[in-house]
């Protein structure tokens, strides 16, 4: 179901990016002499919007906590040597105030706070009525409702200029990164949330600099509008996440290879052959759909004859005999393993789940 936001494109933002916004800066605000060089560095490598970490939400106290109101001053300082716009995060009210106070160009609202509604909506009370840009990072769990919640009320407190970002998910599982891709629910959010401008941080997605440019690039192939990524002039003696941050000079380097996608509408060469492509999708997909259902039938049928017959409906046996023949059918044309198990995982499910609908009938 696609969500009703009454927002405005990225272009009338007032950031004068020609192709994807590019945020950077570091992640925190440590020193006016830190702030100004780093502001400095950044300036002319590709960059639209200056960054700051003011206020830092960290996981267990006495860490650095950021500087602040005074931090915000140089952030405005920087602003006047650059010309660069000015963002950092807000996570209550007297955040949201002191911005408007000094002038920032653009807020956004942290993984931490997207997780609270009550945290939501006094922020967006606090931006009723003001013009400011404002990103809405995801939370911290993989729940695009709560995401969607979050820009929703935002959008009804009177906020236009609406964007997301994808910064990752926290997860049990061992990883790479810092904070699981999981793609899946970017995609999601972009198929409910039409229009939104969406912005990828490889910087906290990945926690490690040697990690970000493959994603920075996957996120642009991906039609990202954007990306958010830390440097700092000294990263390894940063005062908060120094492994994910680069250096004025690499981040130039990083920007320099990355390859924007574009849309591909004007190529009416390439549409007339990608559209017969799809229309073969199509028939396949709606061949897919009828097999789907002609299985559920069948799964159906045979739920029934167990229940007449007192026989559990897990089979074990039958269930490792045709997954494992499935799977090795799957590889053997080129597709991945864990796809296939995953793709059959789903439809056994459902078919058990069909089965005790017609043992729950019965009874």
């Amino acid at each position: 179901m696609s969500v009703q936001l009454d927002i405005t494109g990225l272009d009338s933002w007032g950031f004068n990016n020609d192709g994807p916004l590019i945020i950077a800066g570091p992640c925190s605000a440590e020193s006016r002499e830190q702030l100004l060089e780093t502001a400095k560095g950044i300036a002319d490598k590709g960059v639209h919007v200056l960054r700051a970490g003011i206020w830092k939400p960290r996981t267990r106290p006495n860490c650095f906590e950021g500087m602040g109101e005074e931090g915000l001053k140089w952030l405005v300082e920087a602003k006047e040597v650059t010309g660069l716009p000015i963002s950092c995060e807000t996570a209550n009210p007297e955040h949201v105030e002191l911005c408007l106070k000094y002038g920032v160009d653009m807020i956004w609202v942290g993984a931490r706070t997207t997780v609270n509604p009550f945290a939501v909506q006094a922020l967006a009370d606090a931006l009723q009525g003001t013009d400011i840009p404002v990103l809405v990072k995801n939370p911290i769990n993989p729940d695009v409702e709560l995401w969607i919640g979050a820009l929703e009320r935002m959008n009804k407190a009177g906020v236009k200029k609406l964007g997301a970002i994808h910064r990752g998910f926290s997860s049990a599982r061992p990883s790479e990164y810092r904070n699981a891709p999981n793609w899946k629910i970017f995609i999601e959010l972009r198929r409910r949330c039409e229009g939104l401008p969406i912005i990828c941080d490889p910087s906290h997605l990945c926690g490690k600099r040697e990690l970000i440019p493959a994603v920075a690039q996957k996120a642009l192939d991906l039609m990202f509008d954007g990306l958010m990524i830390e440097s700092h002039i000294n990263p390894d003696v940063a005062l908060s996440d120094s492994k994910q941050q680069f250096t004025p000079e690499d981040l130039g380097k990083v920007l320099s290879k990355l390859e924007p996608k574009h849309s591909a509408v004007e190529d009416q060469e390439f549409v007339h052959m990608v559209e017969s492509k799809r229309a073969r999708l199509d028939e396949i997909d709606d061949i897919l759909v009828e097999m789907l259902a002609e299985r559920m039938a069948i799964g159906r049928q045979i739920g029934k004859m167990k229940c007449e017959r007192g026989i559990g409906l897990l089979q074990p046996a039958q269930w490792k005999k045709t997954v494992e023949k499935r799977t090795r059918e799957g590889v053997a044309r080129g597709m991945d393993e864990h796809f296939m198990l995953r793709i059959f995982q789903y439809i056994h499910e459902e078919s058990l789940r069909q089965q005790e609908c017609v043992l729950a009938g019965e009874k």
